[in-house]
């Protein structure tokens, strides 16, 4: 018997560039470079070490929801060892937010059948970490979020979760949605080889209409959370130079306490 498992990615602006607003408040992907979110090489990963130390066969799959260019975040996930992927591109998809991303995965997910679903534990772009939640709860399956340590075995995922103060083992039956920290395992570089094989291996694109979903669920004008205002960032200032002339430790405490550092 073979385990379907099913990552889901996100293609996101680089943190490092210089990014901006566009007129409706979304961020404009155009005017940045993208690229997938590093927290999800770390699902990427573990669903590559579980196939790796399954006894059955394993199905990895990559899932994204995203512009045209998203298909460069799934190229990577096929080099580093994923089987296949799938891209979910609509113009409808324009600003849609958590809830409505959650609902077009979900559908794409029960479209392709699984056994396991793993995600990151956020987007580096959004940084909400409730997609995995809101996935188990569309698909109707258990949640293991948050795990630093994942296996799977006779049709159960385990995992540790480490906390402040302490760390939990948790375990659910399969069907499952798992999410995992930076803290599961460093993820692997592509090899040339795997970026030669990925090349060869299928992408399957989906719209709004082969996931039954209608345009007026998703969208900018659909969405249930909405950025109201943004402003650019500050420009940088200079600092304040302190010249120690028997004095500077007071004058270094006086702005530390002016600034409300102590």
């Amino acid at each position: 018997m073979s385990l379907r498992i099913v990552v889901t990615v996100k293609y996101v602006p680089d943190a490092t560039g210089d990014r901006h607003f566009a007129e409706d408040l979304t961020v404009d992907r155009d005017d940045v470079d993208g690229l997938l979110s590093e927290l999800d090489e770390y699902a990427i990963e573990q669903a590559l070490r579980i196939a790796e130390n399954a006894d059955d066969d394993v199905e990895v799959t990559v899932l994204t929801v995203g512009p045209e260019d998203a298909k460069d975040a799934l190229r990577k996930a096929l080099s580093m060892g994923a089987d296949k992927a799938i891209h979910v591109e609509d113009e409808d998809l324009h600003g849609t937010d958590a809830i409505g991303t959650s609902l077009v995965l979900a559908k794409a997910i029960e479209k392709a059948g699984f056994d396991l679903v793993l995600c990151g534990m956020a987007s580096t772009d959004g940084a909400m970490g409730v997609v995995p939640a809101l996935l188990a709860e569309r698909l109707g399956v258990p949640q293991v979020t948050l795990l630093s340590e994942v296996s799977v075995e006779d049709g159960t995922v385990t995992g540790r979760r480490d906390g402040d103060a302490a760390s939990e083992q948790l375990e659910a039956s399969l069907p499952a949605v798992v999410s995992v920290t930076d803290q599961s395992g460093e993820a692997r570089y592509p090899s040339f080889k795997g970026i030669m094989a990925a090349k060869k291996k299928p992408v399957v694109s989906w719209d709004l209409s082969d996931l039954g979903i209608e345009a007026d669920e998703v969208g900018l004008q659909n969405a249930w959370t909405a950025v109201e205002a943004a402003a650019e960032r500050p420009a940088r200032t200079a600092g304040t130079i302190v010249t120690d002339e028997g004095e500077g430790g007071k004058q270094l405490a006086e702005f530390l306490a002016g600034q409300k550092f102590i």
